[in-house]
C-alpha cells in the first residue's frame, strides 16, 4: 500500500460538473483528490480487505440474529422500546438490505481492523462507484497509470443487480433532508441505479412525506410502497411518525433491523461474540466494567455518532484528538486505539463497500487529523502489479 502522486487533470472541475459530482469541493477546499492515489497489490485487496469484509458482513448478521429479540441488548443499544417489534418483524421477514460500508484501519501490513460500520446511511458512494472508476480509465488512457492497472470496484454493477433482487419491479421513493448536497447526490445516484434496474423512481424530501393514518404518502397523495431514506433510523424512530401505524405498511431501505448495525454499540457486541478476532478491536460499552481495560488507550465514540462527531482519542493516558458535535447524551462505547496510518502527513482509512452481503469495492478518505469526518478528503485507488 503506497500513496503515489499523479498529474491532475486540468479539466477535472468541468468533468465533475458534467457527471453531477457537484460536491467535489467543499467550503472552497478540494474534497476529491486528483493529484494522488493509493496503490495496492492484488494480494492486499483480496486477502486483507475483500475476504475480511465478507467475513465481517456475516458476523454482523449473526449479531443481529442474536440480539434482535433481546430486550437487554436492545436497551444497551439505546434503541427505544416502541421500535423493538418493528425491528424484530423486519428481521423475521428477512427484509433485504441494499448496502453498507465498513471503515477500517489498514496500512498494507497485517490485518485490517474494523473502526465502525456505516450500515444505514453511508455516503461517498458515487465517488467510490463511478468517479474513481472513470479516474482509473482516464489514467490508463493518458498513460498516467500502467495500462494493466485495475481497481477493486464492481459497486455500480452490484447495485443495479441488487435493486433487481430486492425490489424486482415497482416504484421506489428516494428521500433525504433539504439542502444536503452530498445526500442529494447520493440518492440521485442510487435512483439512477434503480432506474437502470427497471424500477420506477421519484424523490421526496423527508419533511414532505405525508401520513394518511394507514400509509406514508408523497406530495401527490400516492402511497409510498418502498422508501429509500438517507435519514438515520435513530432520528426516524425519535420522530413523531416513528410511532405511526404507517411504519409497518412501507418497506424501507435500509430495513429496520439495520438500526442494530448502524449503532456504535455494534462494536462492543461484535467483540463479545468474537473476542480476539483479527479484524476486530476490543470494544465495550463505556458504562460497563470492561471499559476499564482500555482506560489508557482508547477511542470514545457516542453510540449514535455520525461523521466523526464527538470523538475523543486517548494514547497512553494522554488525550491526542477531539471533535465537537451534538451527540453523547445517549451514551458511549470505548474501542481500543488503532491509529490510522500516515502517508505524506495524511491519515488514511479504507472504506469497504458491501452490497447485499458481498464485498465489492473500496474508497479511501484521508485527513490531517486521525479523526476521519465529514470534511475528510476522498482519494482514488488502483491495483498495481
Amino acid at each position: 500500500m503506497r500513496r503515489l502522486r499523479i498529474a491532475p487533470r486540468p479539466d477535472f472541475a468541468d468533468y465533475a460538473r458534467q457527471i453531477g459530482f457537484t460536491y467535489h469541493a467543499a467550503d472552497g477546499q478540494p474534497y476529491w483528490q486528483d493529484e494522488a492515489y493509493y496503490a495496492f497489490t492484488l494480494d492486499q485487496i483480496e486477502k486483507d480487505l475483500e475476504t475480511p469484509s465478507q467475513e465481517l458482513a456475516a458476523l454482523c448478521r449473526d449479531v443481529v440474529g442474536r440480539v434482535v429479540g433481546s430486550e437487554k441488548d436492545l436497551t444497551r443499544l439505546r434503541i427505544p422500546a416502541h421500535a423493538w417489534p418493528l425491528i424484530l418483524d423486519s428481521w423475521r421477514k428477512r427484509q433485504p438490505s441494499l448496502y453498507g460500508r465498513f471503515d477500517m484501519v489498514y496500512d498494507g501490513h497485517g490485518p485490517a481492523r474494523l473502526l465502525e460500520y456505516n450500515a444505514d446511511t453511508p455516503t461517498s458512494l458515487f465517488e467510490s462507484a463511478v468517479v474513481q472508476w472513470h479516474w482509473l480509465e482516464n489514467g490508463r488512457e493518458r498513460r498516467a497509470l500502467p495500462e494493466d492497472a485495475d481497481q477493486f470496484n464492481s459497486i455500480h454493477d452490484a447495485l443495479i443487480q441488487r435493486w433487481r433482487v430486492v425490489v424486482g419491479s415497482g416504484h421506489v421513493h428516494f428521500s433525504c433532508m433539504k439542502d444536503m448536497t452530498e445526500d442529494e447526490g447520493t440518492i440521485g445516484y442510487l435512483a439512477d441505479c434503480a432506474a437502470q434496474a427497471g424500477l420506477g423512481v421519484s424523490s421526496i424530501y423527508v419533511n414532505d412525506i405525508g401520513d394518511d393514518g394507514a400509509r406514508f404518502v408523497d406530495l401527490a397523495e400516492k402511497p409510498i410502497d418502498w422508501l429509500f431514506k438517507l435519514y438515520p433510523w435513530e432520528w426516524m424512530l425519535a420522530d413523531e411518525f416513528g410511532r405511526s401505524p404507517s411504519m409497518g405498511a412501507t418497506r424501507f431501505l435500509e430495513p429496520p433491523w439495520k438500526s442494530i448495525l448502524s449503532n456504535k454499540g455494534l462494536l462492543a457486541l461484535l467483540w463479545e461474540a468474537e473476542p480476539g478476532h483479527p479484524n476486530l478491536l476490543p470494544a465495550y460499552f463505556a458504562d460497563e466494567p470492561g471499559a476499564a481495560k482500555l482506560a489508557r488507550n482508547h477511542v470514545r465514540k457516542p453510540i449514535y455518532s455520525r461523521e466523526g462527531a464527538n470523538i475523543d482519542m486517548v494514547d497512553r493516558g494522554r488525550a491526542i484528538a477531539h471533535s465537537d458535535g451534538t451527540y453523547g447524551a445517549e451514551g458511549f462505547i470505548v474501542q481500543e486505539l488503532a491509529m490510522p496510518p500516515r502517508f505524506d502527513g495524511r491519515y488514511a482509512t479504507v472504506g469497504s463497500w458491501i452490497v447485499g452481503d458481498t464485498a465489492c469495492g473500496i474508497g479511501l478518505r484521508e485527513d490531517d487529523t486521525p479523526i476521519i469526518g465529514n470534511m475528510s478528503r476522498f482519494v482514488p485507488h488502483a491495483i498495481i502489479g
